[in-house]
């Protein structure tokens, strides 16, 4: 089943200071589970061991991770042994430089190569994540660019989500490719790259289904429709995307290293951060893995997605909502 956009389609462009606020206003609600009574605890008395213990604890808690906790620790300590931090503002002004210095080499937002047409972005992730609905998005974004789209309903197991990426389809003026529930994911996908090139499309969005990182045989099927997507044109996929659900914690981690070994994952979503506490799991996966984040999610809405931007993460995860708002006229 294939349908034809609708010419001109109606889409706002992203209000990058206003995602930046709800990004600010949103990652912690009040103050930031990092750096809250920081000052209580320094009172009368000067950085010392404890300090830093306690921030090391809140650090782990926050998802954060062992390996990258004790690189921004064992920076803090040297600017402590050097009385470079006398107070809890240069304290957290320096947790905040450091989280930066682990998150901006990630910082890379998606570009569409328009050498290649189409573009192929094969999106995948776990039951539950967010994907199909970022699909949405980012075909929104695409055509505010100036992108015909072209949604692949590549998730053939549920007849919902076939139904769901068709809704996203009208919304956002993009091309929709499917098949009947339960049809071969890889041919959907094959089909709907050979409907993109007669029809001129740019951009092909070609979901998967859902699948648990452990479940192997399910890994070994999303391999398989990769290796159908380069029958089709050896140089795709040009971008795997893997949607992650920041509340999974250490767990997102785990299934980011799964689906890089399997597919080779080249970009990261990471979404419902709004709200959560632990938005530490960022800074562990930029860490560990260097892969680069796109894109990440503080909502529902449409406007709730943007680009990554490792300093306004920084600023909302060890600020709060309540100092960072105070700087997002700035922004």
């Amino acid at each position: 089943m294939f349908r034809r956009a609708p010419e001109n389609p109606a889409a706002p462009a992203e209000d990058r200071p206003g995602f930046l606020r709800r990004l600010r206003a949103r990652l912690n609600r009040g103050d930031s589970f990092l750096t809250r009574d920081l000052g209580d605890l320094l009172r009368g008395r000067q950085i010392d061991a404890a300090i830093l213990e306690e921030l090391e604890t809140r650090l782990i808690t926050a998802d954060v991770g062992v390996e990258a906790t004790e690189r921004i620790l064992e920076g803090l300590r040297r600017r402590v042994a050097r009385r470079e931090l006398s107070d809890v503002r240069a304290l957290i002004t320096a947790l905040r430089e450091a989280i930066v210095e682990i998150l901006t080499p990630v910082a890379l937002p998606l570009r569409i190569d328009g050498t290649h047409r189409p573009f192929v972005i094969l999106v995948v992730g776990v039951n539950g994540s967010g994907k199909t609905t970022t699909i949405g998005k980012l075909a929104r974004r695409c055509a505010t660019e100036g992108h015909p789209v072209l949604l692949a309903a590549g998730d053939t197991f549920r007849a919902a989500a076939i139904e769901q990426l068709k809704v996203w389809a009208e919304r956002t003026g993009a091309d929709f490719a499917a098949q009947l529930p339960g049809a071969d994911p890889g041919a959907v996908v094959f089909d709907a790259l050979a409907a993109a090139r007669a029809r001129g499309s740019s951009v092909v969005l070609a979901d998967t289904a859902g699948r648990l990182h452990s479940q192997s045989h399910l890994m070994e099927e999303l391999k398989k429709v990769k290796r159908v997507i380069q029958r089709f044109d050896p140089s795709a996929p040009h971008e795997v995307l893997l949607v992650l659900d920041a509340n999974q914690g250490q767990n997102a981690l785990v299934q980011a290293r799964q689906f890089h070994q399997a597919v080779g994952v080249t970009g990261l979503v990471l979404t419902k951060l709004d709200g959560t506490a632990r938005g530490g799991i960022v800074i562990a996966i930029a860490n560990e893995l260097k892969i680069p984040i796109r894109y990440i999610g503080v909502g529902e809405a449409p406007e709730d997605f943007g680009e990554f931007d490792a300093t306004a993460f920084a600023t909302a995860l060890t600020e709060g909502a309540e100092r960072a708002g105070s700087e997002a006229g700035a922004a």
